[in-house]
């Protein structure tokens, strides 16, 4: 029997993580914890979308919990480049990055991002016996019981309807809820540590015992400045007084 959550609480004590709730996503994990790449060994991400680490982000670091149950990150190696004014709703992020993550059990997570591929997202996770390749369109698996691979389309459920049937469910007792909020603090934390890895040039372990932002840090102390002027948020149009419209040049025939 779940206990029933606190309806104000459970808002304090969850995250917007809808992509754990992707069916693709929900079925790789399955597979994974069934055996079907025997021991995992690394997760590679691209990504391609322009959103910075503290918004895609977020959901791709996630995301390599979620397909390993959630695992405890102990260090982390990376970088950033910062050469323009870019925001995400008012905060300063990257242009580009890189992370290597270590985690509980000795599977290694890379993120690569802006830096190479040509799909906004993109994920092969490698283990002992098979491999994955993931989207949130579909699941591809390869191992050693097939000799060709075997797709597996998402189901077409709609992520963020998933996401709030379950929340509901959890509030009423009936299931434990997986957007926890200790999830989304795990990501963050290791954004945190690619930024002071960046900011100290060390490995980083995990707790991070720097308790405020190392990029801001760093723009702060003029270590990223910045080369191509004119500050700019890649979220304006959720701020107000910031509002923009999208550029269309006009072709001439």
């Amino acid at each position: 029997m779940v206990a029933a959550a606190d309806p104000v609480q459970s808002v304090l004590d969850n995250f917007g993580q809808q992509r754990r709730f992707n069916s693709a996503w929900t079925d790789a994990r399955q597979l994974i914890a069934e055996g079907a790449i025997g021991e995992p060994r690394q997760i590679q991400v691209i990504c391609r979308d322009g959103q910075g680490l503290l918004n895609v982000g977020t959901h791709l670091l996630d995301m390599m919990r979620y397909m390993l149950t959630d695992p405890r990150a102990e260090w982390v190696i990376g970088n950033v480049e910062r050469k323009t004014e870019r925001y995400e709703r008012n905060v300063p992020i990257e242009d580009r990055s890189v992370g290597i993550i270590g985690f509980e059990g000795g599977c290694i997570g890379t993120l690569l991002q802006e830096i190479a591929g040509t799909q906004p997202f993109s994920s092969v996770i490698y283990g002992s016996d098979g491999i994955i390749d993931l989207s949130e369109q579909r699941v591809r698996l390869l191992n050693n019981k097939a000799t060709d691979w075997e797709d597996r389309p998402s189901d077409g459920s709609d992520q963020h309807v998933a996401q709030a049937r379950e929340l509901v469910d959890w509030i009423e007792a009936r299931t434990v809820h997986r957007g926890q909020a200790e999830n989304g603090m795990a990501a963050i934390e290791i954004i945190m540590a690619i930024y002071e890895l960046a900011r100290m040039h060390e490995v980083v372990q995990i707790p991070v015992r720097t308790y405020c932002s190392p990029l801001e840090l760093m723009i702060d102390n003029g270590d990223l400045p910045v080369e191509r002027p004119s500050r700019y948020d890649i979220r304006s149009f959720f701020l107000h007084g910031e509002e923009m419209e999208i550029y269309q040049p006009v072709l001439s025939v």
